[in-house]
């Protein structure tokens, strides 16, 4: 590679790893810039050796994260084996699943999400009275960590935001404690799909591992961002991350 495509590539693994610790949806720059330095590449290399960075980035948001505000410990273990399992099957079957049909559902899905945030300026930022951790409740939120981590071995898009919405709707809970939950989680989806990678052969490893440095970086920025800006600053990117999301997955549904 020139020193100008390693700078480029550097620089957008910092970015992603940023956007990915605040909210999730780093790999929207970091998989594009792959592509278009290395448009040679199939999709499936790109995509295994984005997950390199955004594994390294997210663990160490994570780990920052769980330091500062905390987190249930029974949670986080209970959820880990979850994720790792049921996103390490969607990876499995992704080759299967037509991303044309993927698409749609998750536009609406977003859509819905970004909607009712928007109508309801208190959801994630007080916390409900009744936070009783009932059986429907724990089913719920292990449900949802199921749901989720297949859809991201799957698809992905939007992993983060759906976890947050989850957790703060199934817990009564704010974002940021949410948000804590959510790392943890996308940490080992990532980590389910990337062992699916591995086994497939389909990571770039040299480029990888130079990408991880840059989105630990950028995701230390980002955890601290979040730390600072609360949940208000996690409800506007959350509401930001929809229109994003929305606006580039309908323009791949149309430009294909």
């Amino acid at each position: 590679m020139d020193p100008l495509s390693v700078g480029i590539l550097v620089a957008g693994a910092a970015v992603a790893g940023w956007i990915d610790a605040v909210i999730g949806g780093g790999g929207l720059v970091l998989i594009p810039l792959i592509m278009a330095v290395f448009p040679q590449l199939a999709p499936a290399v790109a995509l295994a050796t984005n997950k390199v960075a955004a594994v390294s980035g997210t663990a160490s948001a994570t780990a920052t994260m769980l330091r500062k505000v905390g987190a249930d410990k029974k949670k986080v273990v209970s959820y880990v084996p979850i994720a790792l399992v049921c996103s390490g099957v969607g990876a499995f079957l992704a080759s299967h699943i037509d991303k044309e049909v993927m698409r749609p559902v998750v536009i609406v899905l977003l859509l819905v999400a970004g909607t009712f945030v928007a109508l309801r300026p208190q959801f994630g930022q007080d916390v409900a009275k009744d936070r009783t951790l009932t059986t429907a409740r724990k089913l719920g939120a292990v449900g949802l960590v199921a749901c989720v981590a297949f859809y991201d071995g799957i698809f992905g898009p939007g992993t983060g935001m759906f976890l947050i919405m989850g957790f703060t709707a199934i817990l009564a809970q704010d974002f940021m404690t949410s948000a804590v939950l959510a790392k943890v989680v996308n940490t080992s989806t990532n980590v389910g799909a990337l062992i699916v990678f591995i086994a497939a052969g389909h990571v770039l490893w040299k480029l990888a591992l130079m990408l991880a440095v840059a989105n630990i970086i950028g995701a230390q920025l980002g955890a601290r961002t979040v730390i600072a800006g609360g949940t208000k600053l996690l409800r506007a990117a959350l509401l930001t991350l929809v229109v994003v999301m929305s606006c580039y997955l309908t323009f791949q549904q149309f430009s294909a």
